[in-house]
């Protein structure tokens, strides 16, 4: 007898587990709270900016446990989920998502922004090339996130004058943070899924009720054309940055030998992003 709720067939392999992002549906916001917010955040940044420090003798510990054990310690574990959520947490408010304020606690109860982690078993292969393995994600994720940010001042004057996120830009914000807090945890060895479906969850099997707007997020033609956009934005935000840089040099505008201005070099920007996904790059 057919029952309302979908299983996986007998003999199939169990769908993979992808790291889910609950967000409650846009609403009206305080046109004060949005006028603030960043200034309203910095201790949220500082705190997160700690949690980020403490995160990196955890991962790379992580790393040779999950080689030896398949899996990460439990400490660690711990850990570096809790990292992942109160860093999504934060930057939900940061983008406009959520009106409330992020409160300063490990795993609260009652914030409307959840993180739905299931760390487990590794592939101790893929763990060892995880840095190799993150490259295409890490590019996918740094312009999408570059993107959001080179508009940030228009989403937030836009929110402002509103007094919410309109759907279409909810939707695709909601999507660059849910890749972002995917791309976190696979490289923190919190899941073996790749990250993956920047375009929302068109073509899933159906659920019976839904459990966020962002569980399952399905996006508009709008959202996705936003998506777009901010990859757009954030590869021609690249390209000029480079331009810049090299239009600098060739002018004899290098940073003396030795200054502490000097720009990063790839392998030292590629190391801050292993060593903080979430925020390398990104914060305000």
């Amino acid at each position: 007898m057919a029952t309302g709720s979908w299983q996986v067939p007998q003999g199939s392999a169990p769908l993979e587990f992808l790291p889910e992002l609950d967000v409650p549906k846009a609403g009206p916001q305080r046109r004060w709270t949005v006028l603030l917010r960043w200034l309203l955040l910095i201790p949220q940044f500082v705190v997160v900016w700690v949690l980020g420090v403490l995160a990196i003798p955890a991962v790379i510990v992580g790393w040779f446990g999950a080689l030896f054990l398949g899996r990460l310690p439990e400490p660690i574990e711990e850990y570096l989920s809790g990292f992942i959520g109160w860093d999504t947490r934060v930057r939900a408010s940061a983008m406009l998502l959520v009106d409330d304020y992020p409160p300063f606690a490990w795993r609260p109860e009652d914030y409307p922004v959840r993180v739905e982690l299931r760390p487990g078993e590794l592939n101790r292969l893929a763990v060892f090339f995880r840095l190799i393995l993150m490259i295409p994600a890490a590019i996918v994720q740094s312009l999408v996130l570059s993107g959001w940010y080179a508009i940030s001042f228009v989403v937030w004057l836009i929110a402002l004058i509103l007094g919410r996120m309109p759907e279409p830009l909810f939707g695709a914000t909601a999507a660059a943070l849910r890749y972002a807090m995917r791309f976190g945890a696979y490289v923190l060895l919190l899941t073996p899924a790749y990250p993956k479906r920047l375009f929302g969850d068109d073509g899933l099997p159906p659920v019976a009720a839904a459990r966020s707007a962002t569980r399952p997020l399905i996006l508009t033609g709008g959202a996705k054309a936003l998506v777009v956009l901010f990859l757009v934005l954030g590869l021609v935000s690249g390209s000029v940055r480079a331009f810049v840089d090299d239009d600098n040099n060739s002018y004899g505008l290098r940073a003396p030998r030795g200054s502490t201005t000097a720009a990063a070099s790839p392998r030292q920007s590629s190391a801050a992003t292993v060593a903080n996904p979430l925020t390398a790059g990104s914060r305000p």
